[in-house]
């Protein structure tokens, strides 16, 4: 197929994807529609007549919504994410429908959202804008702590984790970190600390999670982990919400045996994140409950939304499309 004939449709949509992709396909004129829906079993028909569909962090690649897009025609999944936890990659294999990714876009914009995180909340910053919007210029109950000289531990050191441990180290932070996969290069470089699992949890005074959703770190952060921390200690959480055990943070968050928390995601976020609930009520009771505490600050997966990062993003899904078009002119002989 010629690369000006190829069809793509985008799930899941804002204004802010498509005015990336619309000015990124400049280059590649692929012909483009943008849905506002999320694809999921009762949407994966809409995508009848198109070559690609390309799926956000909420949509749903089960092996039935991947076989109704088998059943469409698609011939590849272009994720504009680097999670893949939403898709039944054994499903898509057996379909034969490729699955690509943007496996890192802007890991400062993460990192740098999760530090925007950690000082709103030592320093009690969402309380005192609310304060002085209203003409209340008092300070108590706004007291907060320095970040310098207490620990930090991250968990997950690929390039998200590795930044925010540098900007954290220039706080004047101790560092520990914990990955499988341990860079001891980076870290002596750095001379940050390699630690075990629990011991991570024990010393952190701050603890941000930068590691992938896999069926071993799923809630990762739960009563047992929970129970291990220091009653001050913070949780910041910009990398997927199932890594915590939401009801059991609760828990602990009322029994006031955790300081606190920062999160940009949520376990059961894809009814209600990137869309207007102001309006309306929200029925899942864990998050409005999470919503009251004047100890939580939530953003609405956010972390990623810069101006470089979408860039980058729709650079690398459109080039990842353009690649897989390339490999199959090649495999049907044609040059």
């Amino acid at each position: 197929m010629e690369q000006s004939s190829v069809s793509i449709a985008f799930y899941d949509t804002r204004n802010y994807d498509r005015d990336a992709f619309t000015r990124e396909n400049r280059q590649f004129l692929y012909n483009i529609d943008f849905f506002d829906f999320h694809l999921d079993e009762k949407t994966a028909l809409t995508a009848k007549g198109f070559d690609v569909v390309c799926a956000f962090v909420n949509d749903t690649l089960s092996a039935k919504v991947i076989y109704i897009l088998k059943d469409c025609g698609v011939k590849l999944i272009a994720l504009r994410c680097a999670g893949y936890n939403n898709v039944d990659l054994a499903a898509a294999k057996e379909a034969g429908i490729p699955v690509v990714r943007v496996p890192a876009y802007s890991p400062h914009s993460v990192a740098e959202h999760a530090a925007s995180l950690l000082l709103s909340l030592t320093r009690r910053i969402p309380q005192a804008y609310m304060r002085t919007r209203t003409g209340n210029f008092s300070l108590n109950g706004l007291t907060g702590r320095d970040l310098h000289g207490l620990t930090a531990g991250i968990l997950g050191t690929g390039k998200i984790g590795k930044i925010f441990a540098e900007i954290l180290s220039g706080f004047g932070m101790n560092i520990e970190v914990y990955d499988v996969y341990p860079d001891t290069a980076w870290a002596e470089a750095h001379k940050f600390k390699y630690v075990r699992l629990d011991e991570l949890f024990k010393d952190a005074d701050v603890l941000s999670l930068h590691c992938p959703l896999t069926d071993n770190t799923k809630h990762i952060i739960n009563e047992q982990s929970l129970a291990l921390m220091k009653r001050d200690a913070v949780i910041i959480n910009t990398g997927r919400g199932a890594l915590i055990d939401t009801k059991a943070l609760v828990y602990s968050l009322k029994k006031q045996t955790i300081g606190g928390a920062a999160l940009d995601v949520y376990e059961e976020e894809s009814r209600y994140f990137f869309d207007d609930w102001s309006v309306d009520v929200i029925r899942d009771d864990t998050l409005a409950r999470l919503l009251t505490f004047p100890n939580v600050i939530i953003t609405g997966h956010q972390a990623f939304l810069t101006s470089n990062a979408l860039q980058a993003i729709a650079q690398t899904t459109l080039g990842n499309v353009k690649q897989f078009i390339e490999s199959d002119l090649v495999q049907n002989g044609v040059q």
